[in-house]
């Protein structure tokens, strides 16, 4: 099956209105002893603003070199990205970025973590909103009370809030998140999954998330794009018609819950196989 290839309701991709991001025929390469890797290979990519859009597909197919080219940490070797219709040539600092590893600094608490953004960027700010500031965050994500914790002294879902209110300290309009459940436990994956939502429904966020759990994509995304093996291209799209506010639980006992997982494996497997077959899914 090719990579426009329309089945099980599935459409070919395709660019569709955007007014947010927008990739268009890139092409990134890296050099690599005497050879050159292509890691993702003529892909188009439009996320509308205010849209949650996720990336599935085998390991190294280019997904987080995506993240990395809108958050502007790195350039194509063709092609355009655009953020707001200007092509991105250095740092975002409109975008947050989240990882799958919270990077937070052990020897600073809570409010020293999420205030840190303050330090580096946002020196104008009186103190005392500053102070004001990193409490209504640190409040916001469910974390009074463990103000003058360290890291060492919280769960690991409570470090993910720590990282996560560092990265809205920034006020960003979009956030872009690379497994950033994918070491937690199954439980704590559905609480943050469920925090996750409420927040950005309620600050009218654009998302796009970095993921290879396929219930994590079809519970919190307006839109699944499914990659190819290395080079990545963009092989479907698949728009998911469930209404919101969403429930990321209940939601998974629907039946058609059940039929659009059953499309996205079909489109997917085949590009798993091929990645463990040749290596370049590892």
């Amino acid at each position: 099956m090719n990579a426009m290839t329309d089945t099980r309701g599935l459409v070919p991709a395709g660019r569709q209105p955007a007014d947010k991001i927008s990739l268009r025929d890139v092409v990134v390469e890296f050099a690599s002893r005497d050879m050159r890797v292509r890691a993702v290979d003529g892909i188009d990519i439009e996320v509308p603003s205010q849209s949650f859009t996720a990336l599935v597909g085998p390991s190294g197919c280019g997904k987080s070199t995506v993240l990395n080219m809108v958050a502007g940490l790195l350039k194509p070797t063709e092609g355009v990205v655009t953020y707001d219709g200007k092509p991105v040539n250095g740092p975002n600092v409109r975008v947050g970025y989240m990882t799958q590893k919270d990077t937070l600094l052990p020897w600073r608490t809570v409010e020293d973590n999420v205030g840190i953004a303050f330090e580096l960027a946002c020196r104008r700010l009186p103190k005392a909103e500053q102070v004001d500031r990193v409490r209504e965050i640190i409040e916001l994500v469910g974390l009074k009370g463990f103000e003058r914790h360290y890291p060492s002294e919280l769960s690991g879902g409570m470090r993910k809030r720590a990282a996560f209110a560092r990265m809205l300290i920034y006020e960003p309009e979009t956030l872009l998140l690379d497994e950033p459940f994918g070491a937690l436990d199954a439980q704590l994956r559905l609480i943050m999954q469920q925090e996750l939502l409420r927040l950005v429904e309620r600050r009218r966020m654009t998302v796009i998330l970095v993921t290879h759990d396929l219930e994590e994509a079809i519970a919190m995304a307006d839109r699944v794009l499914v990659f190819t093996s290395r080079p990545g291209r963009i092989r479907a799209t698949r728009t998911i018609p469930f209404e919101r506010p969403r429930d990321p639980v209940n939601l998974r006992f629907r039946p058609e819950f059940g039929k659009l997982y059953e499309d996205l494996w079909n489109e997917l497997k085949d590009e798993v196989a091929l990645g463990t077959e040749t290596g370049l899914g590892k």
